[in-house]
């Protein structure tokens, strides 16, 4: 069986992986001129490697960590030098509170110095106030400020999903950001006694052995591109600058393929297709086929970022303060929405040059695309200016680096799981169709391995099971 994965991302690049395994044939066609999506390396100061995109990889969800030893990179795979997280807030770098749930506090007690004695009173009420009903999904940061009040949401929930999803807390679904904490809402009176409840039962289960996180030496980039070598050893056809401009069903006779992916130059056939283009692309494409999903997935909006890489001498870098950076409150008004001391958190990073120190900023959250607009000295000027504020740093960098992210990271407003779910109701019911990515599964890593592994088990069986008399019905 031939399967056409549509998309190079990691997300693809797993299905395709996965599809080698389960036998069939594979052919990916990438519309861009490299692979990895939002994986990618890069160097700075002449030859030190540094991640340009994501840089590590959840290792307590174990899909990312299993298919970076099934290619070979178990022998690179590194946790953080480093750990703990720390806020710039209210003039000072300061410990993250201990006790919070994706900023969501379970311990009062741990915030003096984030928040204000009126904020602290301000979460005293929370066990005073009736029930709060959330429905099928409520927003995180909209029910966070209901009970708790405005000011924990902008100072701790904020920077914390800022950090992963480049968003708008008082728009992203507690259902699907925060599940385990929007279980524990429907049952608790407070919300204080969800966060207790969720971290009572995470206490109860076994710790997971190994560390939270990895990385991986040479940088996280190096992922997709060992996939795709992989992928390539086993007879995977795998082409880049090869947009697809239509997807075709084929009409019965024969018992031949079911889809033609129709690009620039010819028209490919398989018998089955993987989609992992991004939302507005696959919106295109699934269009004539699932004209629902394709309605969903045109709602689906994106936040763009910039991360301004960084190297300086060491010597002039020794204000830095130990750890692995810090995240930033929008409330704030800072131009930078965290930094990572890439050379502390990263001993692969640190070893590279040990006269220089590397560290990045990011910059840009959903609703800020005019921060892209900036030229990149600008954008360098701002981390700059945010760095000395925070840290005293007054050097000049001997290199810098910004790598754009437009529309890089997907949002998931109220209601996203419903969405998700009509998109996989209305593709499932097109035989040999298969979707994944980031739109569906999650931002990370791991949750988009885990996407294009399905979507190769789902694509396989569904194959087979084309009936294109039904086709008409369907489109109705």
């Amino acid at each position: 069986m031939h399967v056409l994965v549509i998309g190079g991302g990691i997300s693809g690049l797993a299905a395709a992986h996965q599809l080698l395994a389960l036998g069939a044939r594979v052919t990916v066609l990438e519309a861009g001129s490299r692979l990895g999506g939002k994986l990618l390396t890069g160097s700075v100061a002449g030859a030190a490697a540094v991640d340009l995109g994501a840089e590590s990889l959840l290792a307590r969800r174990p899909e990312a960590v299993e298919l970076a030893r099934a290619v070979g990179l178990g022998g690179q795979l590194q946790p953080p030098s480093v750990a703990g997280g720390a806020i710039w807030t209210r003039g000072a770098v300061r410990a993250m509170p201990r006790g919070h749930l994706m900023g969501v506090p379970g311990d009062p007690a741990a915030l003096g110095g984030v928040l204000s004695p009126e904020g602290l009173a301000r979460i005293a009420e929370d066990g005073r106030l009736p029930r709060t009903e959330v429905g099928d999904d409520v927003s995180v940061g909209g029910h966070v400020a209901r009970r708790l009040g405005r000011e924990v949401v902008d100072r701790l929930v904020e920077p914390l999903l800022g950090g992963v999803y480049a968003g708008d807390a008082y728009r992203i679904s507690m259902r699907a950001a925060v599940p385990q904490l929007f279980e524990a809402v429907r049952e608790e009176r407070s919300l204080l006694a969800a966060v207790r409840a969720v971290q009572d039962r995470a206490a109860a289960r076994p710790a997971p052995a190994g560390p939270v996180f990895m990385g991986i030496e040479g940088g996280v980039g190096r992922l997709p591109l060992a996939v795709a070598e992989a992928c390539a050893a086993q007879g995977a056809d795998i082409r880049l600058n090869t947009p697809v401009r239509e997807l075709r069903r084929v009409a019965p006779g024969g018992g031949g393929p079911g889809w033609l992916a129709v690009t620039d130059h010819e028209a490919l056939s398989a018998d089955g297709v993987v989609l992992t283009a991004p939302a507005p692309a696959a919106a295109r494409l699934l269009a004539p086929h699932a004209p629902a999903a394709a309605t969903a997935l045109d709602e689906v909006e994106y936040a763009s970022m910039a991360l301004v890489t960084l190297a300086f001498r060491r010597s002039e870098a020794d204000r830095i303060p130990d750890g692995s950076g810090f995240l930033v409150p929008p409330v704030d008004g800072r131009a930078i929405k965290a930094a990572t001391f890439s050379a502390h958190k990263w001993s692969w990073v640190a070893a590279q040059d040990p006269s220089l120190f590397v560290l990045r900023t990011s910059l840009g959250r959903y609703g800020e695309e005019r921060m892209l607009e900036r030229d990149d000295a600008e954008l360098v000027e701002l981390s700059l200016r945010d760095l000395r504020a925070a840290t005293g740093l007054d050097a000049r960098p001997v290199d810098s680096v910004v790598s754009r992210w437009d529309r890089g990271l997907p949002q998931y407003p109220v209601g996203h799981l419903d969405r998700v779910a009509a998109v996989r109701a209305a593709v499932g019911a097109v035989p040999g169709l298969a979707v994944a990515g980031a739109p569906y599964e999650g931002v990370g890593v791991p949750a988009c391995v885990a996407g294009g592994r399905r979507a190769a088990h789902d694509v396989l069986e569904s194959a087979g099971s084309a009936d294109p008399a039904d086709e008409d019905a369907r489109q109705r």
